[in-house]
């Protein structure tokens, strides 16, 4: 069962975060997996993790079919499927409790500035304590 993580996001800036956040688990040797709502989305992201922090580079690459992805620490997809091996997912997109299983860490995200989307957030945190998963909040 993974580690379960929400981040309390009390505006709109999940881009910054998904950085950050790719950036702490790439450091501590972890492969990542960031699941985004679709191709433009994936596309944000990959040019913003070119230019977010000057002083740093993530490897990463964006899982649109065109290149492989199993070397790679950071995958950016819109599908649910695990091309680097990754051992956390950052669920910027809901996903499936199975497929969310397969991962040793999952950081999920609290949207308190939107009401359907904090109120989505408490669902899935009751899902998660439900099946005995260990939640924590950032």
């Amino acid at each position: 069962m993974p580690i379960v993580e929400f981040v309390k996001l009390d505006k709109p800036e999940k881009a910054k975060h998904l950085c950050q956040l790719a950036s702490e688990f790439y450091h501590q040797g972890k492969r990542v997996l960031i699941i985004v709502v679709d191709d433009n989305q994936a596309l944000t992201l990959d040019r913003f993790m070119w230019t977010y922090d000057r002083h740093s580079f993530l490897p990463h690459v964006w899982d649109n079919g065109a290149v492989e992805c199993h070397e790679e620490a950071i995958a950016i997809g819109t599908q649910q499927r695990n091309p680097n091996r990754a051992q956390v997912l950052i669920a910027a997109s809901p996903c499936s409790p199975e497929f969310m299983r397969q991962f040793e860490h999952v950081i999920d995200f609290a949207e308190t500035y939107d009401d359907t989307l904090r109120d989505a957030a408490r669902k899935r945190y009751a899902q998660w304590q439900g099946v005995g998963c260990e939640l924590r909040m950032r």
